[in-house]
């Protein structure tokens, strides 16, 4: 991978390992490095758009930009201005395109080995009492109709779930009463 392209600052850099570029004003301080935005990364005739790799850039200074001289004139009027500008620039040294992904690697591998507590409960048998139901996706956006209509396809720890919810949230009396209508139709069932 010979070159990438990064975006700092709002603009577009095309950038090599070693090279020192000037970009505008950054707030991160200088010896400090900070990892771009990568859009593509390309060389020996690959390129990839959607690029995994990462490029490790180093502030090396705050500096001025040259100075701009600004001149107004007006004939015959005897209007004269003269000003000047100088930007404020960062330079900074791209050390290295793709190194930092090998380290995201490694940080990331312990924790692949240890098994995740949410994978573990879901390997080990729980007893049916102790599974927490929810009420049914997007359930807070339904109105009190709809709810009425779609009661009777929901499975029973599901509308006891959602019972919960409508006493302690919302507390509307026709979700209440449509919701306890199933459960007794579940429970004759």
């Amino acid at each position: 991978m010979s070159y990438a392209i990064i975006t700092v600052g709002g603009k577009q850099y095309r950038v090599r390992e070693g090279e020192r570029l000037l970009v505008d004003r950054m707030k991160t301080e200088a010896g400090k490095t900070f990892e771009p935005r990568v859009l593509l990364v390309g060389g020996d005739g690959n390129t990839d758009l959607a690029p995994s790799t990462t490029v490790t850039a180093r502030v090396v200074d705050h500096v001025l930009g040259d100075k701009i001289r600004i001149g107004k004139y007006r004939k015959r009027t005897g209007y004269k201005r003269h000003t000047g500008f100088r930007s404020s620039l960062t330079q900074i040294q791209i050390e290295s395109i793709g190194a930092a992904t090998a380290k995201k690697a490694s940080a990331a591998k312990p924790k692949a080995e240890q098994p995740e507590p949410a994978a573990a409960a879901a390997t080990a048998p729980e007893a049916p009492h102790t599974r927490t139901a929810h009420p049914p996706k997007d359930y807070d956006e339904l109105t009190v109709a709809q709810i009425s209509e779609q009661v009777s396809g929901w499975r029973r720890p599901n509308i006891e779930a959602a019972l919960e919810h409508e006493r302690a949230n919302a507390s509307r009396k026709g979700a209440i009463a449509a919701l306890e209508s199933a459960l007794k139709e579940k429970e004759n069932h």
